[in-house]
């Protein structure tokens, strides 16, 4: 295929400013997931003292040493409801794609060192996520719980979602996703659910509690007073009322119980073969990523120094390139895996909406995976743009990507405003995976644009008024569009749109390659593994 010829400078003042600024945003990012675990880190002689695992130690001893790791989601819930310092960013959970005993899972740990791993709004919504996820990618599930439950103050937003989890849990079993969990501390009320509903379920002696009333609520509702050991303690479930299979002594035990129950799954017994080609590294260096794009989302670079910097070889055989120069289709290798890409160079045009759907029906015709590189401020609008038919063109663009057969991810590299959010595969459609740059915006359009149209209707409306506009007015106007610019940018900016979960989380644009390279073999495997029947699981999750 052809090689793409990179024409940036990479020792230019330009190149070291960009990337100066993408390195400050990496760095404010990084800082935030710090906040949580020094938190976390405070509770160190605590839980020692008591014999505890720190919940990111239990995650780290659940999975297999020097195994790659993909955290989700890391920055979900940041600022919302309850989150008043940053502390419970990532939904007060942790959660990602490791290895335990050679399987490749999804993992998840109650973050029970913050506010006793309270259950937030925003962890409920990352839980369906990750369920989603291991149900779509067939990933064995393995949760490490310690939780005082829901908070109540938000009970009118976790009580249905938190449901919905539980129907999950009971969908992943009859699809035959083998759920393994290890119940560290106190797991009650709804939360008792949980390990109810997994298919193997282990218990720390002298710390699990697992009950649907605790002693306080027991007494208030029948006045009957129980100890809780009795009600709910470890050596009850496990020789009396049966709910755990295994009994540990200590959080280390546990977690070995667990990664033995995983080896005895041999999951890997049936793990398909998937026929890969030679992996090659990019002729480009991928820390050149930080500087080929700006950290200003308004500044246009070309896609082609992204791709070329991500690629097997740097080779991209280009689709219909005299045909539309804006929205950019081809074929690659990454790691080894067969992709198309598809990404931006400027708005979608009439010419590029029709060009990527096609490009979409061509890779669906041949199996290979659909990667959108996203940089756009949507569709094309405009006199001759609505003439052309891009309404409708862009529509079939829609409906392309909304029924594509393959899987699909998708890297917010920039912008994704309006639409083009949608034609460029965003949350609403479904991507396998999806994560951004923190660079990256996402809104229905730009803060300039969305001033822009206020402005102009306040004006037509004081016109039809016959109201002269005086200074004092145009003052009052300018003031207006600014906090429209800074109310649109605060809520599109990357760290706003990834707390609301609209995607799985920020990555370092340098890490892109990798990330994509994991996620395409967990996307692939998930094609070709055979399960149990998982149609009716899949469509209702």
């Amino acid at each position: 295929m052809p090689i793409i010829e990179s024409k940036v400078d990479v020792n230019s003042p330009g190149f070291a400013a960009q990337r100066d600024g993408m390195l400050q945003f990496i760095a404010d990012w990084r800082a935030v997931e710090q906040k949580g675990r020094d938190e976390e880190e405070t509770k160190r002689a605590k839980y020692h003292k008591r014999k505890q695992l720190l919940p990111r130690e239990r995650v780290h001893l659940m999975l297999d040493r020097g195994s790659p790791w993909l955290e989700l989601s890391t920055l979900c819930g940041y600022k919302l409801h309850d989150d008043k310092d940053g502390s419970l960013a990532g939904g007060n959970m942790i959660a990602g794609i490791g290895y335990v005993s050679g399987t490749r899972c999804m993992v998840v740990a109650s973050n029970s060192a913050i506010k006793g791993g309270t259950m937030t709004p925003f962890g409920v919504q990352k839980t369906l996520r990750l369920q989603e996820i291991a149900l779509q990618q067939k990933l064995p599930v393995v949760s490490m719980i310690e939780s005082g439950g829901a908070n109540l103050l938000y009970q009118a937003e976790l009580f249905i979602s938190g449901g919905k989890t539980f129907a999950n849990q009971a969908r992943l079993s009859a699809a035959g996703i083998p759920q393994v969990t290890v119940v560290h501390g106190s797991s009650t009320a709804g939360g008792a659910y949980m390990p109810g509903l997994s298919d193997y379920v282990v218990m720390v002696r002298g710390n699990a509690k697992v009950f649907l009333a605790g002693p306080p609520l027991l007494k208030a509702a029948t006045g009957e007073v129980a100890k809780d050991e009795d009600l709910g303690g470890a050596d009850m479930h496990g020789g009396v009322a049966g709910t755990c299979e295994f009994l540990a002594e200590n959080d280390a035990d546990s977690i070995r119980i667990a990664r033995e129950i995983v080896q005895n799954l041999h999951w890997n017994d049936r793990r398909p073969t998937l026929a890969l080609r030679e992996v090659r590294a990019p002729l480009y260096d991928v820390e050149e990523l930080c500087g080929v794009v700006a950290p200003d989302y308004r500044k246009p670079f070309d896609c082609r120094e992204v791709i070329a910097r991500l690629v097997d070889g740097s080779d991209f055989q280009e689709f219909k390139a005299d045909f539309d120069q804006q929205t950019i289709c081809g074929r690659a290798v990454l790691h080894g895996h067969p992709i198309g890409i598809i990404s931006n160079n400027g708005p979608i045009t009439t010419k590029g909406a029709n060009k990527a759907g096609q490009f979409i029906q061509l890779c669906c015709q041949a199996n290979i995976p659909i990667v959108y590189l996203m940089n756009t401020t949507g569709y094309m609008v405009g006199t001759e743009s609505e003439q052309g038919g891009i309404v409708k063109h862009g529509s079939k663009m829609i409906q392309a990507v909304a029924n594509a057969t393959v899987p699909q991810l998708t890297i917010v590299m920039g912008g994704s405003f309006g639409a083009g959010n949608y034609g460029m595969c965003g949350r609403g459609f479904g991507p396998h995976f999806i994560f951004a740059w923190p660079n990256s915006r996402t809104s229905v359009m730009g803060g300039e644009q969305a001033a822009g149209v206020m402005d102009i209707i306040t004006r037509q409306k004081w016109e039809a008024q016959g109201k002269q506009l005086s200074g004092t007015d145009e003052k009052m106007l300018a003031t207006v569009r600014q906090k429209i610019v800074d109310q649109f940018d605060a809520e599109s900016h990357a760290f706003a749109a990834t707390a609301r979960l609209f995607d799985d989380g920020l990555i370092d644009p340098r890490d892109t390659r990798r990330v994509l390279g994991l996620c395409l073999s967990v996307c692939r495997e998930a094609q070709l593994r055979e399960v149990s029947p998982t149609s009716f699981g899949a469509a209702r999750l």
